[in-house]
């Protein structure tokens, strides 16, 4: 029972592969899936990435329902996973990396966060998630590419535009004129060669846990 994950825009999917590549990889996951796995011999669930505008997601209860039928481990990281792991972790889901961790200390609270447009062919991101901007600000700002109030400003535009259209360069030409010529080319040389993506990180994280967990699985002796 290989484990079963879904991930879409989060994480490349071969980079997926090159961690795990015994895994059975899912699109990101739309409402029914979980209803379908629970018809299926699943041990190990990652949860990842999730449609929005695309189609309906996953609800809680659905998740829900998956973990009081069946005895397995369900992980939820980086995007809709982690909220839906904030939501049922006294249920018995786990929430692995950062953005799980904000979530449920309250840091950040919004959907808006980690929602995403990406294409239906291979996942391709067409948007930038809030969170991954926001990651990549601070890291800007704590490598001396931009100062504390120009992080706050960016921050604060990129948060004012609809999420299917927040992307780096609708970012940069709304600030253009706000911000000092010269900074802003700094950050845009910055953000082209040193874009972080928070997301990617906790989705790696998650993936490299459910390896451990299935090979530790495969060394218990049978009952």
């Amino acid at each position: 029972m290989v484990p079963v994950i879904f991930v879409g825009p989060s994480l490349n999917i071969e980079r997926a592969k090159s961690i795990l590549p015994f895994a059975d990889f899912r699109p990101p996951a739309r409402k029914g899936d979980f209803q379908q796995l629970a018809k299926e011999d699943v041990q190990f669930v990652g949860f990842v990435d999730g449609v929005f505008l695309q189609d309906y997601p996953p609800t809680p209860i659905e998740v829900y329902s998956l973990l009081r039928n069946k005895n397995l481990i369900l992980a939820g990281a980086a995007s809709l996973g982690a909220l839906r792991a904030v939501e049922l972790e006294k249920f018995g889901m786990i929430g692995i990396g950062k953005i799980f961790e904000l979530y449920k200390k309250g840091i950040i609270d919004s959907d808006d966060e980690i929602a995403v447009t990406f294409s239906e062919q291979h996942y391709k991101l067409q948007s930038e998630a809030l969170i991954d901007i926001r990651y990549t600000l601070y890291h800007a700002c704590k490598n001396g590419v931009i100062d504390p109030e120009t992080k706050k400003t960016l921050i604060r535009t990129a948060k004012s535009i609809y999420f299917p259209y927040r992307n780096y360069d609708e970012l940069f030409e709304k600030v253009t004129g706000t911000l000092d010529g010269e900074v802003l080319e700094r950050l845009q040389r910055y953000v082209k060669t040193r874009r972080r993506s928070l997301k990617e990180e906790d989705a790696v994280k998650l993936i490299e846990f459910l390896k451990q967990e299935y090979l530790k699985s495969l060394k218990e002796p049978s009952s």
